[in-house]
This record gives structure tokens, sequence and C-alpha cells, in this order.
């Protein structure tokens, strides 16, 4: 489940504690015989501050990358 979440090879690897990358490939195609999908898209949100974070936590959404200028993070969840 963390790998169709993340997709995020190397961010499994480390969850799982897997020395070699080949464990982890397994998962792969599991993730993809399972969920045979291609949808790749995203609904996404930014949250200007701790509340909006917070409710787009709550609602599914999964935190992207750090913040800019105006402040803003980036949310993301699967369509």
């Amino acid at each position: 489940m963390e790998y169709h979440c993340a997709r995020d090879i190397l961010y499994v690897k480390k969850i799982l504690g897997h020395k070699n990358i080949q464990n982890t490939l397994i998962y792969t195609d599991l993730e993809s015989a399972i969920f045979r999908t291609t949808n790749d898209e995203f609904n996404v949100r930014v949250a200007n501050n701790v509340e909006e974070a917070c409710r787009l936590i709550e609602v599914g959404f999964e935190y992207v990358t750090g913040e800019y200028d105006d402040g803003g993070k980036i949310f993301r969840k699967r369509k």
C-alpha cells in the first residue's frame, strides 16, 4: 500500500528495511497486479496555514514538498 500511495520505491525500501532493492521491487509487481491502474493523476491543493494543512490531511491528502516564498505547502491525493 505504501508503494501504491507514494510511488517511491526508495521510500518503500527504507521503511521495509530491505538491504537489496530487488527485494523491494517485488512490491511494485504486486501493486500493479492488484490495482492494474495507469492513473497517476492527482488532486493538488496548497495549504497556507496549519489549519488548512490539517483539513487536507484529514480528508486523505498527503504532504508533498516544502514551503515557498508565499508560505504555501503542497499536498496531493490520487483521483
